[in-house]
Protein backbone atom coordinates (compact mmCIF):
# COMPACT_ATOMS: atom_id res chain seq x y z
CA UNK A 1 0.00 0.00 0.00
CA UNK A 2 1.75 3.15 -0.97
CA UNK A 3 0.10 6.66 -1.74
CA UNK A 4 1.96 8.22 -4.46
CA UNK A 5 0.15 12.04 -4.89
CA UNK A 6 -3.04 14.02 -4.47
CA UNK A 7 -3.97 15.84 -7.97
CA UNK A 8 -4.94 19.38 -7.68
CA UNK A 9 -8.87 18.71 -8.10
CA UNK A 10 -8.92 15.57 -6.03
CA UNK A 11 -12.81 14.74 -4.43
CA UNK A 12 -13.68 12.58 -1.33
CA UNK A 13 -16.92 10.02 -2.78
CA UNK A 14 -18.09 8.73 0.70
CA UNK A 15 -20.14 5.92 -0.72
CA UNK A 16 -23.44 4.47 1.93
CA UNK A 17 -22.55 5.99 5.25
CA UNK A 18 -26.39 6.21 5.80
CA UNK A 19 -28.59 5.47 8.99
CA UNK A 20 -29.66 1.36 7.90
CA UNK A 21 -26.13 0.41 6.51
CA UNK A 22 -24.05 1.70 9.05
CA UNK A 23 -26.40 0.30 12.01
CA UNK A 24 -25.39 -3.51 10.30
CA UNK A 25 -22.58 -5.46 11.79
CA UNK A 26 -19.29 -4.67 9.91
CA UNK A 27 -15.78 -6.06 9.79
CA UNK A 28 -12.48 -5.42 9.98
CA UNK A 29 -13.46 -2.06 11.43
CA UNK A 30 -17.09 -1.06 12.67
CA UNK A 31 -19.47 0.86 11.17
CA UNK A 32 -19.12 4.04 13.73
CA UNK A 33 -15.11 3.48 13.06
CA UNK A 34 -15.65 3.92 9.23
CA UNK A 35 -18.29 6.77 9.66
CA UNK A 36 -15.26 8.93 12.54
CA UNK A 37 -12.69 8.01 9.85
CA UNK A 38 -14.68 9.56 7.08
CA UNK A 39 -15.83 12.89 8.60
CA UNK A 40 -12.51 13.36 9.22
CA UNK A 41 -11.27 13.30 5.76
CA UNK A 42 -14.59 15.17 4.14
CA UNK A 43 -13.31 17.91 7.12
CA UNK A 44 -9.93 17.71 5.90
CA UNK A 45 -11.07 18.12 2.24
CA UNK A 46 -13.64 20.98 3.09
CA UNK A 47 -11.12 22.81 4.90
CA UNK A 48 -9.07 22.81 1.26
CA UNK A 49 -11.96 23.65 -0.42
CA UNK A 50 -11.74 20.18 -2.55
CA UNK A 51 -14.76 18.13 -3.30
CA UNK A 52 -16.88 15.78 -0.99
CA UNK A 53 -19.17 13.49 -2.46
CA UNK A 54 -21.44 11.80 -0.36
CA UNK A 55 -23.46 9.25 -1.86
CA UNK A 56 -26.81 7.08 -0.55
CA UNK A 57 -28.65 4.30 -1.54
CA UNK A 58 -32.16 4.36 -2.06
CA UNK A 59 -35.38 2.86 -3.86
CA UNK A 60 -38.83 4.23 -4.37
CA UNK A 61 -40.76 2.25 -1.42
CA UNK A 62 -42.41 0.29 -4.41
CA UNK A 63 -38.55 -1.09 -5.45
CA UNK A 64 -39.82 -0.15 -8.98
CA UNK A 65 -36.07 1.50 -9.33
CA UNK A 66 -34.56 -1.78 -7.56
CA UNK A 67 -31.92 -3.82 -10.11
CA UNK A 68 -34.10 -6.22 -11.65
CA UNK A 69 -31.67 -9.42 -12.11
CA UNK A 70 -32.14 -12.46 -11.17
CA UNK A 71 -29.22 -13.60 -8.27
CA UNK A 72 -28.64 -16.65 -6.57
CA UNK A 73 -28.40 -14.85 -3.56
CA UNK A 74 -31.06 -12.44 -3.26
CA UNK A 75 -31.97 -9.63 -0.83
CA UNK A 76 -33.30 -10.66 2.18
CA UNK A 77 -36.87 -8.86 2.97
CA UNK A 78 -37.14 -5.53 0.59
CA UNK A 79 -38.51 -3.69 4.06
CA UNK A 80 -36.60 -1.24 5.22
CA UNK A 81 -37.61 1.34 8.40
CA UNK A 82 -38.22 4.53 8.25
CA UNK A 83 -34.47 6.99 7.52
CA UNK A 84 -33.11 3.64 6.53
CA UNK A 85 -31.51 5.83 3.82
CA UNK A 86 -30.22 9.01 5.45
CA UNK A 87 -27.02 9.99 5.28
CA UNK A 88 -25.13 10.47 8.95
CA UNK A 89 -25.18 13.22 11.08
CA UNK A 90 -21.41 13.39 11.32
CA UNK A 91 -21.35 13.77 7.35
CA UNK A 92 -24.41 15.49 6.48
CA UNK A 93 -25.23 19.57 6.99
CA UNK A 94 -22.56 21.01 4.77
CA UNK A 95 -24.14 22.79 1.69
CA UNK A 96 -20.82 22.39 -0.89
CA UNK A 97 -21.22 18.81 -1.02
CA UNK A 98 -22.21 16.94 -3.53
CA UNK A 99 -25.17 14.57 -2.83
CA UNK A 100 -26.10 11.35 -5.19
CA UNK A 101 -28.63 8.91 -4.83
CA UNK A 102 -27.91 5.93 -6.58
CA UNK A 103 -30.15 2.75 -7.06
CA UNK A 104 -26.98 0.52 -7.99
CA UNK A 105 -24.04 -1.22 -6.74
CA UNK A 106 -21.81 1.60 -8.13
CA UNK A 107 -22.16 5.18 -7.37
CA UNK A 108 -21.55 5.95 -11.43
CA UNK A 109 -24.11 4.15 -12.58
CA UNK A 110 -27.58 5.66 -13.31
CA UNK A 111 -26.39 8.89 -11.41
CA UNK A 112 -24.86 12.11 -12.11
CA UNK A 113 -21.57 11.74 -10.40
CA UNK A 114 -19.45 11.91 -12.98
CA UNK A 115 -20.65 15.14 -14.55
CA UNK A 116 -20.93 16.79 -11.15
CA UNK A 117 -17.36 15.49 -10.52
CA UNK A 118 -15.65 16.55 -14.15
CA UNK A 119 -17.40 20.03 -13.75
CA UNK A 120 -15.12 20.50 -10.67
CA UNK A 121 -12.31 19.63 -12.57
CA UNK A 122 -12.08 16.49 -10.40
CA UNK A 123 -9.24 13.95 -11.71
CA UNK A 124 -8.66 11.74 -8.53
CA UNK A 125 -11.25 10.37 -6.38
CA UNK A 126 -10.45 9.17 -2.78
CA UNK A 127 -13.33 6.58 -1.82
CA UNK A 128 -14.64 5.51 1.57
CA UNK A 129 -17.72 3.80 2.78
CA UNK A 130 -19.47 0.31 3.61
CA UNK A 131 -19.45 -2.01 1.67
CA UNK A 132 -16.28 -2.70 0.67
CA UNK A 133 -16.67 -5.58 -1.51
CA UNK A 134 -20.05 -4.12 -3.11
CA UNK A 135 -20.27 -0.21 -3.37
CA UNK A 136 -16.99 0.60 -2.39
CA UNK A 137 -15.42 -1.55 -4.92
CA UNK A 138 -18.29 -1.02 -7.56
CA UNK A 139 -17.62 2.56 -7.72
CA UNK A 140 -14.08 1.60 -7.85
CA UNK A 141 -13.96 0.29 -10.79
CA UNK A 142 -16.40 2.55 -12.69
CA UNK A 143 -13.96 5.44 -11.41
CA UNK A 144 -11.15 3.95 -12.92
CA UNK A 145 -12.90 2.61 -16.10
CA UNK A 146 -13.99 6.70 -16.07
CA UNK A 147 -10.17 7.69 -15.99
CA UNK A 148 -10.24 8.71 -12.80
CA UNK A 149 -6.82 8.05 -10.44
CA UNK A 150 -8.61 6.38 -7.92
CA UNK A 151 -7.15 6.29 -3.82
CA UNK A 152 -8.52 3.75 -1.16
CA UNK A 153 -8.83 4.63 2.67
CA UNK A 154 -8.49 1.23 3.45
CA UNK A 155 -9.38 2.03 7.14
CA UNK A 156 -12.58 4.04 6.29
CA UNK A 157 -14.34 1.22 4.62
CA UNK A 158 -15.65 -2.40 5.87
CA UNK A 159 -17.79 -4.85 4.79
CA UNK A 160 -20.57 -7.51 6.21
CA UNK A 161 -18.35 -9.97 5.53
CA UNK A 162 -14.17 -9.59 6.59
CA UNK A 163 -13.16 -12.10 3.95
CA UNK A 164 -14.79 -10.07 1.19
CA UNK A 165 -13.20 -6.84 2.50
CA UNK A 166 -9.91 -8.62 2.26
CA UNK A 167 -9.96 -9.92 -0.85
CA UNK A 168 -11.18 -6.63 -2.14
CA UNK A 169 -8.35 -4.36 -0.38
CA UNK A 170 -5.53 -7.54 -1.33
CA UNK A 171 -6.68 -8.56 -4.99
CA UNK A 172 -9.13 -5.80 -6.61
CA UNK A 173 -7.75 -2.47 -5.58
CA UNK A 174 -4.23 -2.65 -6.22
CA UNK A 175 -5.37 -3.29 -9.98
CA UNK A 176 -7.64 -0.20 -9.57
CA UNK A 177 -5.87 2.87 -7.64
CA UNK A 178 -3.40 3.18 -4.68
CA UNK A 179 -4.24 2.11 -1.00
CA UNK A 180 -3.18 3.98 2.26
CA UNK A 181 -4.93 4.53 5.34
CA UNK A 182 -6.47 7.98 6.39
CA UNK A 183 -3.97 9.50 8.29
CA UNK A 184 -1.73 8.47 4.91
CA UNK A 185 -4.50 10.44 2.93
CA UNK A 186 -4.94 12.84 5.57
CA UNK A 187 -1.05 13.56 4.98
CA UNK A 188 -0.41 13.49 1.34
CA UNK A 189 -3.39 15.44 1.53
CA UNK A 190 -1.41 18.40 4.12
CA UNK A 191 1.74 18.22 1.58
CA UNK A 192 -0.14 18.65 -1.44
CA UNK A 193 -2.87 21.32 -0.42
CA UNK A 194 -1.67 22.40 2.36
Amino acid sequence: MTLSTLDPRTALVVIDLQQGIVAMPTQPHSGADVVARAAELAAAFRATDLPVALVRVSFAADFADAVPGRTERQPRGLAFPEGWDVVVDELSGHAGDILVTKHNWSAFHGTDLDVQLRRRGVTQIVLAGIATSIGVESTARDGYAHGYHVTLATDAMADGDGEAHRNSVERIFPRLGESGSTAEVLELLAKTHG
